[in-house]
């Protein structure tokens, strides 16, 4: 049942009003401090002591609210200084960020277990046992408390949040016993949400591999199931039709190298594999060139192939006139190029342009015009090659379409289970 209560002027900046029995505390007053290991990513290992450094605790998987085993890495014992082992009960935020979302990212440690603070980390230890921390885990979780380091935060591109920032900031405390009942409530109906998010994750990844599927079906066989096979000797289409033909990609694929034209905007071919102007997708966290060496004029209806980020499905067929960055291959073909496109995103898919690297990093994929040219291309007959554009544009439409209402649905999850942790940690509802 819910129940409106008596509240009262918090006399704090990021919350007006709490309930009247409530108190405002220093953060200070609570929780002593300490630093995460000096290690790197070098000192990680297969086995050893367990080590959450900030990059696990930006990472999605990260509730902030519990350990979980996809949150550790490991150390060897000789670099687990004890001066950086945490407890159950204490917190290790991040010292870094590279967004002002990320500032005030933590986890809480809710388990016995021998872990240590890794690198870019600090540690808050409860001073004594009066309070349920786990309470304080949902509370740190909140924007209106984050506000406090994010108007504290220095930084550009990356922004750095100190012990002092944080020893700074202020807490609302509930008495004891009902910290803890809020905790419980809370772990309850964030348990029930992240049940749901689950569910619809693992059907957006359905559905993405059998729009995968679809594709690779649909490009290597065709769409007439009773038609004659022969075997292509290429690895990643056995069987294709008896009347249909390979050729290399340089006699099949044209390359552009169209000038840029003075207003030109910048176009990005986005793994998703739209090509459009970068500021249609008004995305943050580029790097924009000082110095535009080597850019080229892109038209609507190029196919762009990414020389680096192929691999990963940035191949599409452009949906504006600007200019793009020397790694965009900018191609022109005879054949239908929808069909193109969905046969080289279908080699994306099943790694084959990941054989091509030349590197130890996977961004190290050169899809150069070289390698492009070298490439096997099934050809159909131009109408068959119409034929299967138009099936998988709609085929694939409806399966985005699906994939986004859950996503849609996952967002919505997401804002509500936000609310919920908001509402209660600052008391604004009460559950009696």
């Amino acid at each position: 049942m819910i129940m409106a209560r008596e509240m009262k002027n918090s006399c704090i900046e990021w919350i007006e009003t709490i309930p009247s029995n409530w108190t405002v505390v220093p953060l200070k007053i609570l929780f002593s401090f300490g630093k995460g290991l000096s290690i790197t990513k070098a000192d990680l290992v297969e086995d050893g002591c367990a080590v959450i450094s900030y990059g696990q605790i930006h990472s999605k998987k990260n509730s902030g609210t519990s350990v979980t085993d996809e949150l550790i890495r490991y150390i060897p014992s000789k670099l687990a200084n004890p001066q950086s082992r945490v407890k159950k009960g204490n917190f290790i935020f991040a010292d870094t960020s590279e967004d002002l979302d990320g500032c005030g990212n933590c986890v809480y440690i809710d388990v016995d277990d021998d872990i240590y603070a890794g690198y870019h980390t600090i540690i808050l230890r409860q001073k004594n046992k009066i309070n349920d921390n786990r309470y304080f885990a949902y509370l740190f979780k909140t924007d209106c408390w984050r506000k406090q380091i994010r108007t504290e935060v220095n930084g550009v591109k990356l922004f750095s949040i100190s012990q002092n920032i944080i020893r700074r900031t202020s807490l609302i405390v509930p008495p004891f016993p009902e910290q803890k009942f809020l905790a419980d409530f809370l772990d309850g109906k964030c348990a029930e949400i992240d049940g749901l998010l689950a569910d619809l994750d693992a059907e957006v990844k359905i559905l993405t591999e059998y729009k995968k599927s679809i594709i690779a079906e649909t490009v290597t066989q065709g769409l007439n199931p009773n038609v004659p096979m022969k075997q292509s000797g290429i690895p990643w289409a056995d069987y294709i039709p008896v009347h249909w033909r390979i050729q290399k990609g340089k006699y099949t694929f044209r390359l552009l190298q169209r000038p840029v034209k003075e207003d030109d905007g910048v176009i990005t071919c986005f793994r998703d594999g739209e090509v459009t102007l970068r500021s249609n997708r008004r995305e943050e966290g580029f790097t924009m060139s000082t110095k535009e060496y080597g850019y080229q004029g892109i038209e609507p209806g190029d196919l762009v192939v990414h020389g680096m980020d192929g691999f990963a499905g940035s191949i599409g067929i452009s949906d504006s006139r600007g200019k793009g960055t020397p790694v965009l291959n900018v191609l022109d073909s005879d054949h239908n190029k929808w069909y193109l496109m969905y046969y080289l995103r279908n080699m994306a898919y099943g790694d084959v342009f990941l054989a091509l690297s030349t590197g130890i990093r996977v961004r190290s994929c050169d899809l150069s015009w070289k390698k492009l040219g070298e490439i096997r291309i099934v050809l159909p007959p131009i109408e068959e090659q119409n034929a299967i554009a138009t099936y998988l544009d709609e085929k694939c439409a409806a399966i985005d379409q699906a994939i986004t209402d859950k996503q849609t649905q996952i967002e919505t999850l997401k804002s509500y289970k936000a609310s919920l942790i908001y509402e209660y940690v600052t008391g604004k509802k009460q559950v009696i």
